[in-house]
């Protein structure tokens, strides 16, 4: 039987992986901004909008199939029909993957001159091009592994993919690439390309690898019909129109900031300092809650294939629990430390500003996500995208009408009407469909006034001590501080009780074949 170690000790070891990878790529990005500066941050990402919307018609859904379709066969045929999933799933990313590089290869001086309306985002385009493929068939052995509790599998290629992507990149822009703003752009998508290409490789072998664990079971060569597609296409329809929206917008804020009165090179660093830099340091810490939430996808499906909604339910109070804790702290620690996390990480006031004012909405979307993930697990990732779709669909308008009146503090006003409007959404549903009734003094209130409290006695603390504040480990220092107060909180006012601390202790050490998130 399946044990609550299996799965948590599978998310520990993701989730430190993903903390690993997060806290290297932001590091990355931080010694990639100061490299080409502002500017080619903006360009980068005016790239990646549209690159985002290849990657979406690459993968069609096929990350969830995978993970739905392996999971709930494993659980009724116990392995036997694993390999016939696979090769429906990578059939599927197969024939989306060689579409939608075929694509971008034809379109990308159309799009590049027409669309983006900079000649420099052609030969990025092209280049991209040829990472489409060994995206989506990466995608299949992800989701396996992780349908299968492989996870350490997925640490592996991680772990690789980053430390290729980061060596060859840093090797292309010291001493290959021009010192121009598209070479050092074509520097690193090529350093990120060739990482893509190997991790494929080394996921293959990884697979081939796994087999083993099913060889005494006699593969199904007669069955249920494995239709892929029914569970991808409409996730993957309704990721086009959001993935499209996405990418329009990102083209418009640009262009937006140049009607608002900025010149081109002054919108797109603007538009580099807080979508290349403040929005990766607002959503590094989900590393931590990301790999838990990926797993309650497999988890969730197949408590839902047996209709077991009383663990449903429970799996979604834990799921509550952590991640409001978790976010409200971090938003405190951010919102308290903006200065010093913009001064140290980038010496930039105005991506500090950024930080500060995004800091409050992070619970908002650390949420949502958990919340997404057990909606998919339910068999609800249709509405899920219907969701996203409007989601997508209001940040376009918002985004046409703000940005040109008040220029980036209109995505600012953006960012927050969408992620609320996302959130309450999608809260809403799941407490429909599971019953699962959250305590929200419990929930939100208590962890609420403890990051309060932590970062009033915190600024105490630290105004008593001639500690200097523009440097790394001073940093690291006043982080720890918030945190252990906030944590101190949390026990005191009861919101982080002695049962939930052993639940914690009797989760990464149960007893053999206790059963996953059992109730206490």
């Amino acid at each position: 039987m399946k044990t609550k170690q299996q799965y948590f000790y599978n998310a520990l070891l993701l989730t430190a992986v993903s903390l690993l990878m997060r806290t290297v790529s932001v590091a990355f990005n931080v010694y990639v901004s100061s490299k080409v500066g502002a500017e080619a941050m903006g360009l980068l990402s005016l790239v990646s909008g549209v690159y985002g919307f290849s990657v979406t018609l690459a993968t069609s859904g096929i990350h969830l199939a995978t993970v739905r379709t392996v999971a709930e066969r494993l659980k009724l045929t116990e392995g036997r029909e694993n390999k016939k999933c696979l090769l429906a799933c990578l059939s599927y990313a197969t024939f989306f993957g060689a579409i939608a590089g075929v694509l971008l290869f034809l379109l990308a001086r159309p799009i590049g001159v027409y669309v983006l309306k900079d000649t420099r985002t052609v030969k990025a385009l092209t280049l991209l091009a040829f990472t489409l493929l060994p995206i989506a068939i990466s995608t299949v052995f992800n989701g396996y592994f992780n349908a299968v509790r492989r996870a350490y599998k997925n640490a592996i290629a991680q772990i690789t993919e980053q430390a290729i992507k980061i060596t060859f990149t840093g090797y292309l822009l010291v001493l290959v690439a021009p010192k121009t703003v598209e070479g050092s752009i074509l520097a690193i998508l090529l350093g990120g390309a060739t990482a893509e290409t190997l991790t494929l490789l080394l996921n293959l072998i990884l697979y081939l690898a796994d087999k083993r664990h099913f060889k005494h079971i006699k593969q199904q060569k007669i069955g249920i019909k494995i239709n892929v597609a029914s569970v991808a296409l409409p996730v993957a329809i309704s990721a086009y129109m959001r993935s499209g929206l996405l990418t329009i917008e990102h083209i418009l804020i640009p262009r937006g900031l140049q009607s608002y009165g900025s010149g081109n090179s002054a919108a797109l660093a603007a538009y580099g300092s807080l979508q290349g830099m403040a929005l990766p340091v607002i959503l590094y810490p989900a590393a931590i809650l990301a790999s838990f939430s990926a797993l309650l996808i497999p988890e969730v499906t197949e408590q839902h294939a047996t209709g077991n909604t009383k663990e449903i339910r429970y799996i979604a109070g834990r799921a509550y629990q952590t991640s409001l804790l978790f976010s409200i702290g971090t938003a405190a620690v951010m919102l308290f430390l903006s200065s010093e996390l913009g001064e140290v990480l980038y010496g930039s006031t105005e991506v500090a500003r950024f930080i500060k004012l995004l800091a409050p909405l992070i619970p908002i979307m650390y949420i949502d996500t958990a919340t997404d993930s057990l909606l998919k697990g339910l068999g609800e990732q249709v509405y899920s995208m219907n969701v996203n779709i409007i989601d997508a669909f209001i940040s376009v308008i918002l985004v046409w009408f703000l940005v040109p009146l008040i220029g980036i503090n209109g995505y600012l006003v953006t960012i927050y009407v969408t992620e609320i409007f996302n959130a309450a959404l999608s809260i809403s549903r799941l407490l429909k469909v599971s019953g699962y009734r959250p305590k929200l003094s419990l929930l939100v209130l208590r962890p609420l006034c403890s990051a309060i409290g932590a970062t009033v006695f915190a600024n105490l603390i630290l105004g008593c001590l001639p500690l200097a504040v523009a440097s790394a480990i001073t940093l690291i220092w006043h982080i720890l501080l918030v945190s252990l107060l906030y944590i101190a909180l949390l026990i005191l006012t009861g919101t982080l009780p002695k049962k939930d601390l052993r639940w914690l202790v009797d989760t990464l050490l149960p007893q053999k074949g206790a059963p996953v998130f059992k109730q206490h």
